[in-house]
């Protein structure tokens, strides 16, 4: 190792980064997950500065005067505002450097999602680079999840992944370190909060916002029938009188909200079955489906995924770090996986040494 390599390992970062819809985590070599923040950045229109970036922006959702709007820089699961997404960025990689103390452009790692075209990912390679990023790889996030709930990607076995985030679902069947099947789901938690906002609009004639729907959503919602029952307030605009109004929801009502989204990701699970080859179906039937992402926490979706595609299902252990987990693993011996990490462009993006 030459000198001038030395000083960089010495000097700089290689951190791993879970760029998410919902929430973005960062990995650190040598430190773990450091960061957890919503993918959330508030903006002063009047000056174009930005005033708040993660929890603190996230607080201001709703609740902004009119100059100040708080935006989420990523549309199920790519970026949509390159400028945001990149001050976003900006920010996540200084506290990085604070933590570690490091101060010259890491290296970094990002997950994206599985089928993602040149142009995205191109978009986060130069917003990255931007943020003042080193170097820049990629890594498709139902390989990262694979990888961070240690299943053996590299070997001659087939393994299904599941990873349901917040604005993309990632269906991916995995062998010999590549994706043999894939399919991408523009419906994940969003579309899940989304689902009902128009679920309690249309039943209950009151509007919510997207807070109070994930609020009631972790709070007692469900895939398949609870053991117990249970309910929620929750409360909104009545549309009829424009005042404040309460009601109290239940479980099946959030269940009925969440059906129809929820079976689009069953069918898509079962599309991907009936395209895989034969053998690696024998695999995935043996070894069963394993399911990753903030989607995974959903109560009984398991047991209703199990119900119909006759698998056995595994959830994985704290499913929404899982995948900045593998970008960690991967960064702590980048050369074995160099075969499953890409660059926007590999004629523009140097090789890894």
């Amino acid at each position: 190792m030459s000198l001038f390599e030395r000083f960089f390992k010495v000097f700089s970062n290689e951190v791993g980064i879970d760029l998410g819809t919902a929430n973005t985590l960062v990995y650190i070599k040598g430190y773990g997950i450091v960061i957890n923040e919503p993918s959330v950045v508030a903006v002063n229109q009047k000056t174009g500065q930005v005033v708040a970036v993660g929890r603190d922006a996230r607080q201001m959702l709703g609740r902004t005067p009119a100059h100040i709007v708080a935006v989420r820089p990523l549309v199920d699961g790519v970026i949509s505002n390159f400028e945001v997404t990149e001050e976003m960025l900006i920010y996540l990689l200084n506290k990085v450097a604070k933590i570690s103390k490091r101060f010259i452009g890491p290296r970094v790692l990002v997950g994206v999602p599985s089928g993602i075209t040149n142009v995205e990912r191109r978009a986060v390679y130069d917003a990255a680079r931007g943020a003042g990023a080193r170097e820049v790889f990629t890594i498709e996030e139902p390989m990262a999840a694979a990888i961070g709930m240690r299943l053996p990607i590299e070997d001659p076995v087939g393994s299904m992944v599941i990873d349901i985030g917040g604005g993309t679902t990632d269906i991916a069947v995995i062998s010999m370190g590549g994706i043999v099947k894939a399919k991408n789901l523009k419906v994940a938690g969003d579309h899940l909060n989304e689902a009902i906002i128009n679920y309690i609009r249309n039943e209950f004639k009151i509007l919510i916002g997207e807070k109070s729907a994930e609020s009631v959503k972790i709070a007692i919602g469900s895939a398949a029938k609870l053991d117990a029952p249970a309910e929620s307030p929750i409360r909104g605009r009545d549309l009829i009188s424009g005042l404040p109004r309460e009601v109290v929801i239940t479980d099946s009502d959030i269940r009925e909200a969440l059906a129809e989204p929820i079976h689009l990701i069953v069918e898509s699970a079962k599309e991907v079955l009936e395209t895989t080859p034969p053998e690696i179906l024998s695999d995935i039937m043996y070894r069963g489906v394993y399911v990753a992402g903030g989607g995974a926490l959903i109560k009984n979706l398991d047991a209703l995924l199990f119900e119909h595609l006759n698998l056995p299902i595994h959830s994985a252990d704290d499913p929404l770090t899982v995948v900045a987990r593998g970008t960690g693993i991967v960064l702590e011996d980048i050369d074995a996986y160099r075969d499953i990490i890409m660059g926007s462009d590999d004629e523009l993006l140097p090789q890894i040494k």
